[in-house]
């Protein structure tokens, strides 16, 4: 299994992740790409500028961060907790010759809901 560090630099923030999984592997089969955190996730889809800012206001509409959430007499972070659970945190790709077999416009992104943080994302080919 390998593993790739991120340092987000927002609370919340989309980063392509591509280019960093494809160097994590080699040869060929099916790579689970998943990162262990509550308030992050990873996700499939296209990396352009307005979809991601589209994305991120979506989910704000639907988990607003200033809801009085129970959560948040302990850590303040509830929202960023839902939004992970709701997008999820692993996704399964397969890969040829070291190259993610990805459609046109696919990308792997990963979701900072509650940074800016050091993260996580193993790959581990299955």
């Amino acid at each position: 299994m390998n593993q790739i560090e991120i340092r987000t630099t927002k609370k919340e923030g989309i980063l392509d992740i591509t280019t960093e999984v494809e160097r994590s592997i080699e040869g060929s089969g099916v790579a689970l790409i998943y990162t262990p955190h509550t308030t992050a996730s990873l996700i499939l889809n296209e990396a352009e500028s307005g979809l991601l800012q589209d994305l991120l206001n979506a989910l704000e509409r639907i988990v607003p961060a200033n809801e009085q959430y129970r959560h948040n007499k302990i850590d303040n972070n509830a929202s960023a907790h839902i939004k992970a659970s709701i997008l999820g945190n692993a996704v399964v790709v397969p890969f040829e010759n070291g190259k993610l077999q990805l459609g046109t416009w696919q990308r792997v992104l990963f979701v900072e809901f509650d940074g800016p943080r050091m993260r996580k994302v193993f790959v581990k080919r299955l």
